[in-house]
């Protein structure tokens, strides 16, 4: 069997290597966790919780060894892995574990609409089965593992597919819900290629694929003139140069009121120049390698064009080896650079800049830095983005319950509680159309129809009664120590 290997972006060193699997093994390992998935979906929710709960003890206890690999083979400075990969990894785990058995026991339901009354009703979150998760380079932790432990919570079996530049990590990730006792064959883990479109053409019940919504950055940021600029400079250059501007979600383009824009360039320009870029293992290093060569040379191709284009490079640029000096444009580029490259927009209103900003159709994340909070956030609400910060901008992975019902399927459950017939069952005859129609009146029209229509329909309406409740009688209820599936 052919080996995938690893290298360090920074040195070049191989890391290690992972078997490949072949695309026509794909399906095979996907019928394989399904054939072990029911028995996950059968556990309560507050056992697979423990799980979960188990897993992040693992990523505690082992958090200085998977900062480190990180490190290697992703290139983010040490305290960036911790931070942005390691840190939000285990307060995902344990959100989930301890909010999601609320969040996906069984809701129930208000039983006043005609055709629930008399029943108890109940919304149902079910597993899809086997999900399938595509996780990305620039974020290969914390992004797989969140959705990994979101899709074991509702109950599902996983297959990864990690990005080709950070296999080891993929695999990590495994060896930790595996040494967290996870069910052996429930998280399975693949590579090589052929092996993205094969996971996408199997069985599985669903594709998260986090590496198409971006290509690493693009999120814009807006700064009005009231915003404090000592804040929104740090904050900006922090989402914008993490990561060496790689995170899926950091801030690629800044629109800046003309009033505060030449003290803003100013300012960030020189904190930019700041910035130390060096070996990601030395705890001092702010900016790491980029994460392969072939980026590095898309991040200065698109730089170059940029300036080519008539935007002015302020500083910044390539240097040996992989790695890229935190660089500052400013005017427009025509591309998103997905690297440590940030280009500053000076706009004379607000409005405009909300229109350039909408036609990024950012799919992730935006942010809006401004001293009136409020009118930040009236902004904030004109943006197009899956999530908009205020005063703040963090390119991390943040989970909420609709991220769990992402992975559930939303069944009806209604139980009824007496054995009588309902009234549009057979037999059909002129009494039962005279009934519903009469009743129909009575119960929604309006207030003066109501009593005619009692009047007119009380002789079907009382033969129809006789016929539905002969013979009717109250269903004995079940004992409570019996399980019932899905809190049901």
């Amino acid at each position: 069997m052919s080996a995938l290997r690893s290298f360090n972006p920074a040195t070049g060193e191989e890391l290690g290597s992972v078997p490949v699997t072949p695309p026509e093994r794909v399906q095979a390992v996907v019928a394989e966790v399904a054939a072990v998935q029911p028995f996950w979906a059968a556990l309560p929710l507050g056992d697979r919780a423990r799980y979960l709960e188990r897993a992040a003890q693992v990523v505690i206890d082992e958090g200085d060894q998977i900062r480190d690999l990180i490190v290697t083979e992703q290139g983010r400075p040490r305290n960036e892995a911790l931070s942005m990969e390691v840190l939000p990894s285990i307060d995902a785990l344990d959100w989930i574990a301890r909010t999601g058995p609320e969040v996906l026991a069984a809701e129930r339901l208000p039983t006043d609409q005609l055709y629930l009354r008399g029943r108890s009703a109940a919304v149902a979150f079910e597993p899809l089965g086997v999900v399938a998760v595509l996780s990305p380079w620039h974020d290969p932790w914390s992004v797989a593992l969140g959705q990994i432990a979101l899709a074991l919570m509702a109950g599902n079996g996983v297959v990864l597919k990690p990005d080709s530049l950070t296999p080891l990590v993929g695999e990590r990730i495994a060896r930790a819900f595996t040494r967290a006792g996870l069910p052996d064959g429930l998280l399975r883990v693949i590579h090589g290629p052929g092996t993205d479109a094969a996971l996408v053409d199997s069985e599985v019940a669903k594709v998260f694929d986090h590496r198409s919504e971006d290509d690493g950055g693009g999120a814009p940021a807006l700064v009005l003139a009231d915003a404090d600029l000592e804040h929104a400079v740090a904050g900006i250059l922090w989402a914008a140069f993490a990561n060496a501007g790689q995170s899926g979600s950091g801030v690629a383009r800044v629109y800046v009121m003309e009033e505060v824009a030449e003290e803003f360039v100013d300012r960030l320009v020189e904190a930019a120049r700041r910035l130390r870029v060096g070996n990601p293992l030395e705890w001092e290093t702010e900016v790491g390698p980029m994460s392969s060569p072939e980026q590095l040379e898309h991040v200065r191709e698109l730089v170059h064009e940029a300036v080519a284009g008539g935007a002015a490079l302020l500083c910044g640029g390539p240097l040996d080896g992989t790695y890229f000096a935190p660089a500052v444009l400013t005017g427009a580029a025509r591309e998103q650079i997905p690297g440590p490259a940030l280009t500053l927009v000076t706009v004379a209103s607000e409005d405009e800049a909300v229109a350039l900003a909408n036609e990024l159709r950012v799919a992730r994340a935006a942010s809006v830095w401004a001293g009136d909070g409020t009118k930040g956030e009236l902004f904030a609400a004109e943006l197009q983005a899956a999530t908009v910060w205020v005063n703040d901008h963090v390119p991390s992975p943040v989970h909420t319950r609709f991220d769990l019902y992402e992975y559930t399927e939303r069944r009806l459950r209604v139980d009824k509680r007496y054995t009588i017939r309902d009234p549009w069952w057979h037999p059909y005859d002129e009494t039962l159309g005279k009934a519903l129609r009469q009743g129909a009146a009575v119960l929604y029209g309006r207030p003066s129809i109501r009593a005619s229509a009692l009047r007119d329909g009380a002789v079907p309406l009382l033969k129809l009664a006789i016929r539905l409740f002969a013979g009717a009688h109250v269903r004995r209820r079940r004992p409570a120590h019996v399980p019932t599936p899905n809190n049901l």
